[in-house]
């Protein structure tokens, strides 16, 4: 069945970050008619930052991790494209991917995240592994605490995330059987700085009850195998060795020839950036006129505004703006099941806050593995008799969301030379291949989604 309206324009969303994975799904349950969908992403997961600590605490599996981007796509009836994205083009309208042809898009929309690697620092590349972008240190850490005889970690950056990290790894390491596992946490400046006096004290017991070794004043110079060298000449022995400090956007990102900010591609209060027909939102995204902190609760909240005025952009409509809370409640996990929670200067800790941040997480990777039933697309009436019995409950879509246009196949397939065939038969409107054998004729067609 095809498609009864067509397909006149593109929107690639360009990375599976919890932005865009909630517009995938708000597009799911009300798309924007005549619009193909393309999502393109390193692999078929998206990890939730929100529930990284509790997976490397071991309370949590890495399936309980992923967003299904595949799953997800298939209920927007988008498609998805695997591979990293290394380039835009904004004159062409080309997403430039490894190892594929562009992309065209009339619509782009960008939610990358960031990465905490550490170029600037010798040997990391070789010997340690940033905790961001999330999928390959989660795969790197489970292996290590499953392996591991005599563990031991260091955690570059002494910032929440980082100790955040350090708790989780000795909670971890000690529920398999390590008694003292030695962890890390090395800061050039100090630990926590950035909370307020009640909750770095919160945060500093937490610390030391889960027997982290603070290390401060001093970053690190230099990594070997097993070692952190600081600047001041101390080491620091570790087998495992991770960043999570630096955090900095894809280096790509300056390069596309849009307004900037320290590599952040700078958008204004509609999410747009310097290009209209360009978004970004997330970590990647710089907030020009209300900037806010790295974090993942101003994704969340982006979404419903990116995908109102991408379906604004899309048809002509009106744009509104995306306005961020002036401060929002952090839930910092303490190891096993405690978290702090902190806002405007106070703060709590205990497992009741850990439970209450569990429910948040949990409902939230709810929406990603329950998706509703959707009505399929009404037949038009009047209508041939026998198309309600063929089309049953199928959408009217039917897959074609998935296929290559007309339009966008004839225009590929122009410069092909011809190759006459006489076993060859060719007729009007040929979606298919008809071979003479013989006295007999042999139909072949494929179809690729």
């Amino acid at each position: 069945m095809k498609n009864i309206l067509p397909l006149t324009r593109d929107l690639v969303l360009v990375g599976g970050g919890h932005s865009h994975a909630l517009v995938l799904r708000m597009w799911g349950m009300n798309p924007l008619p005549g619009v193909r969908v393309t999502v393109i992403n390193p692999g078929p997961t998206a990890p939730y930052s929100g529930m990284l600590p509790g997976f490397v605490a071991g309370l949590y599996s890495r399936q309980d991790l992923d967003i299904d981007l595949v799953r997800l796509a298939r209920f927007a009836n988008a498609r998805v494209i695997l591979g990293a994205a290394t380039g835009i083009d904004p004159v062409a309208k080309l997403v430039h991917v490894e190892g594929r042809a562009p992309i065209g898009f009339d619509v782009a929309s960008i939610d990358i995240g960031i990465t905490s690697e550490m170029p600037q620092i010798p040997g990391f590349a070789d010997h340690a592994i940033p905790a961001k972008p999330l999928g390959a240190f989660a795969q790197a850490w489970d292996q290590y605490r499953t392996s591991a005889n005599d563990p031991s970690v260091a955690v570059i950056g002494g910032g929440v995330a980082g100790a955040e990290l350090a708790m989780a790894m000795a909670h971890a390491l000690r529920q398999r059987g390590h008694k003292n596992p030695k962890v890390s946490l090395i800061d050039q400046g100090t630990v926590l700085s950035l909370f307020g006096e009640k909750a770095r004290r919160i945060g500093l017991d937490a610390l030391a009850r889960n027997g982290v070794a603070i290390v401060e004043g001093a970053g690190a110079a230099k990594i070997e195998k097993g070692q952190v060298h600081l600047s001041d000449g101390r080491v620091v022995a570790a087998e495992f060795i991770t960043g999570a400090a630096g955090a900095r956007p894809a280096p790509w990102l300056a390069d596309i020839g849009l307004e900037t900010l320290n590599g952040y591609l700078s958008v204004g209060p509609t999410l747009q950036t310097s290009d209209d027909a360009i978004f970004a939102v997330g970590d990647c995204a710089d907030m020009t006129e209300t900037p806010r902190p790295k974090a993942g609760v101003f994704a969340v909240r982006q979404a419903p505004v990116l995908y109102h005025n991408l379906r604004g952009v899309l048809s002509g409509g009106a744009l509104r703006p995306y306005v961020p809370q002036k401060d929002y409640l952090k839930l910092v996990s303490l190891g096993g099941k405690r978290a702090m929670a902190e806002k405007l200067g106070t703060a709590a800790q205990g497992r009741l806050l850990w439970h209450w941040k569990n429910r948040i997480d949990q409902q939230f990777m709810a929406k990603f593995r329950d998706y509703p039933q959707m009505s399929a697309v009404p037949v038009p009436n009047p209508a041939a008799l026998g198309v309600t019995e063929e089309v049953g409950s199928a959408p009217m879509c039917g897959g074609c969301g998935a296929k290559v246009g007309r339009g966008a196949l004839r225009e590929v397939l122009a410069n092909l030379p011809m190759q006459p065939d006489p076993d060859i038969e060719s007729v009007a409107g040929d979606d298919a291949a008809i071979l003479r054998l013989g006295d007999r004729r042999l139909v072949m067609t494929t179809d690729h989604l």
